[in-house]
């Protein structure tokens, strides 16, 4: 398979705090990756300098090849990687479907091949808005287009975050913590989604402490602890390995930095 994404050695500190400590990844062209680890070891963190919130003191990341180390997120999106955040990013006074055309505003080139590629039209055109209640259709929050963000329950918030970020049509999409705080019902329909995308040829790099919603979903897992990378491999295999058990599986309290 072809590594889509991938960092190396990459390192940063935050005072006297090491946050990473040469932390490699890689994510496969066509696949779902999880990244998972104990409180504290640095998974928000990575997500934050491979999508240049954070500026890395060391290492590089890569995208398709080409090395994109500290490049502003602006940048980065542009060049195919869209993310969500822990707490979801929308604007709660504007309704559903102008988050959707802040986003079609904002997007750049599409890339990959997958059916939902859109090169957009003018921001608040009927293109635009054709293609955000398609997006929103297939989220399954059509219904609520012309309510205001703001009135959502945080899972429907999650899938709008998920919504705004799938207009650029990204080549791999990074969820900050998919499930966190979201009933069940909805956990399910979040994974439904992710691997409808997944078979149109979406790639995605999931961080999230759900372990039956990683385990369930994922092709591959990479456990990060103290900023390092301790594992990696499927999910049969993460979940029996001792150094896994040890950093996180075997703890109760998960929550990230």
């Amino acid at each position: 398979m072809t590594t889509l994404l991938r960092t190396e050695g990459v390192a940063k500190a935050f005072g006297g705090v090491q946050a990473l400590a040469g932390a490699t990844l890689k994510v496969e062209q066509g696949s779902i990756t999880g990244l998972i680890g104990p409180n504290g070891s640095g998974k928000t963190t990575l997500f934050n300098v491979i999508t240049g919130y954070e500026r890395l003191d060391s290492g590089d990341v890569f995208m398709d090849g080409g090395n994109i180390t500290n490049a502003p997120p602006q940048r980065v999106f542009a060049l195919g990687i869209g993310r969500t955040f822990q707490l979801t990013r929308i604007f709660p006074r504007l309704t559903v479907m102008e988050n959707m055309l802040v986003a079609a505003q904002h997007s750049g080139p599409a890339h990959g091949r997958s059916r939902f590629r859109n090169p957009l039209a003018r921001s608040g055109g009927p293109a635009d808005r054709r293609r955000a209640m398609e997006l929103l259709d297939f989220t399954g929050i059509a219904d609520h287009a012309s309510a205001l963000a703001g009135t959502l329950s945080y899972g429907q918030r999650k899938l709008l975050e998920l919504s705004y970020v799938l207009v650029a049509d990204p080549a791999v999409v990074l969820l900050d913590e998919p499930a966190g705080g979201v009933n069940p019902s909805l956990i399910t329909h979040i994974a439904a989604r992710i691997r409808e995308l997944n078979d149109a040829g979406k790639t995605f790099l999931i961080v999230e402490h759900n372990m039956d919603f990683v385990m369930g979903l994922c092709h591959w897992v990479t456990v990060l602890d103290y900023g390092t990378v301790v594992a990696a491999g499927p999910p049969e295999v993460i979940k029996t390995d001792p150094r896994v058990l040890d950093a996180y599986l075997g703890t109760e309290e998960d929550a990230d930095e």
